[in-house]
């Protein structure tokens, strides 16, 4: 068992600070000043007045219940959250927005109607409380990993941005003598070049084994790229009755259930994989179109978008399905045009996962930082 370090003292959140209540500021009563307003979600606009004293951490009450915002500057709290500001603790506020977000505030939900953090459940919380002059050091050094993180993921975000702004120059304004097609006219003759996953009792949650061949998911495709989710495996018996559904390297990924209307491209070094019914496969005629074209134009085309908006239904496209990605068209440049564009966007897309590696790194010390720090193991050898 660890030794409580010197000076730290074990306590209930409830004893520590004070989760104020937001007030109600309606979008048509924002006049757009100086001091940011607060939902649970983060920043909403700006109004001319602030509610808290300064400094605040923002908690989401309903909502996004949990999630944890800090606010440098005095700021409006809406009424969908809690605020912490310096009249509601006298720790410091920067390490209390640090030890937050470790607590699973947003796992607190009790409410079977609308889903909420009450403010009791997160009071009940023990924690280590350090001497103030350790907190700020603690602040200090998580503050200098997250600005970091921050670095990198503002990098990817401007990478994301040349990518599309790369699209949008070559293939955004609408070449009349490109032909016009749909989807459905790209995929390869094949039968099955357009595909959803196995559905009902084809393959049961029962069916899913620790190892195998493996099964994609929406977890796969949610942020418009590749990444491996949770991981969900067949046996290879169960593949073999199930290998129509099988994807391949550069196969187009399109979510039709869920979160919906998200995109990724296959790798090349896919191992043997089926999708799930929540995906729409497409294995593409490379003669006709290259998936990363196809990938770029399916989320950035405005006749890509256009279309989306008007036969999906609802801000998530709840209403997409296959066959309306199948009639979704499309003004499809030369091959050699497309090849282009692949080539221009091919190191911008390296440098994207390099970033991205090095943010994994940075999260991983994050996490391992914040373990150690509030259980005072931060400064091991200086205890010794």
């Amino acid at each position: 068992m660890t030794a409580t370090p010197p000076r730290w003292s074990s306590v209930s959140l409830g004893d520590i600070c004070e989760f104020k209540y937001g007030k109600s500021l309606p979008a048509g009563s924002r006049d757009g000043g100086p001091f940011s307003v607060y939902g649970s979600n983060g920043p909403v606009g700006g109004h001319s007045s602030a509610l808290t004293d300064g400094t605040a951490i923002i908690i989401g009450r309903k909502g996004s219940f949990g999630e944890v915002h800090y606010s440098s500057e005095a700021c409006w709290p809406i009424d969908t959250t809690y605020f912490i500001d310096r009249g509601a603790t006298s720790v410091d506020l920067k390490w209390l927005s640090h030890l937050l977000p470790t607590l699973g505030l947003t796992k607190m939900n009790r409410a079977a109607a609308i889903p909420g953090l009450n403010r009791d459940d997160a009071y009940a919380k023990r924690v280590m409380l350090p001497p103030i002059a350790q907190q700020k050091r603690i602040a200090a050094v998580l503050d200098q990993v997250e600005t970091l993180r921050a670095k990198r993921r503002e990098a990817i975000a401007l990478l994301d941005e040349l990518v599309r702004s790369t699209f949008l120059d070559m293939f955004g304004t609408l070449q009349q003598d490109w032909r016009k097609v749909h989807v459905a006219d790209l995929a390869v003759s094949e039968k099955g070049g357009m595909r959803t996953g196995p559905f009902g009792s084809q393959l049961l949650r029962e069916e899913f084994t620790d190892e195998g061949i493996s099964v994609l998911g929406i977890d796969n495709a949610v942020k418009n790229e590749f990444r491996w989710g949770e991981r969900r495996y067949i046996s290879e018996e169960k593949y073999q009755e199930l290998s129509r559904y099988t994807v391949h390297p550069g196969d187009l990924l399109i979510t039709i259930m869920g979160t919906c209307g998200r995109s990724a491209v296959v790798p090349d070094d896919i191992p043997v994989s089926i999708n799930t019914k929540h995906l729409c496969c497409i294995t593409l005629d490379r003669t006709k179109c290259l998936p990363e074209f196809l990938h770029s134009y399916f989320l950035e085309h405005p006749e890509s978008r256009s279309y989306l908006s008007k036969v999906a239904k609802g801000a998530i496209m709840s209403g997409l399905n296959m066959g309306l990605i199948k009639a979704l068209p499309v003004r499809l440049p030369p091959l050699e045009v497309q090849q282009k564009y692949v080539r221009r966007v091919a190191g911008i897309r390296k440098s994207r996962m390099l970033h991205e590696k090095y943010l994994a790194t940075l999260d991983e010390l994050s996490e391992s930082l914040q373990r150690r720090a509030f259980a005072g193991r931060l400064w091991d050898h200086e205890a010794a």
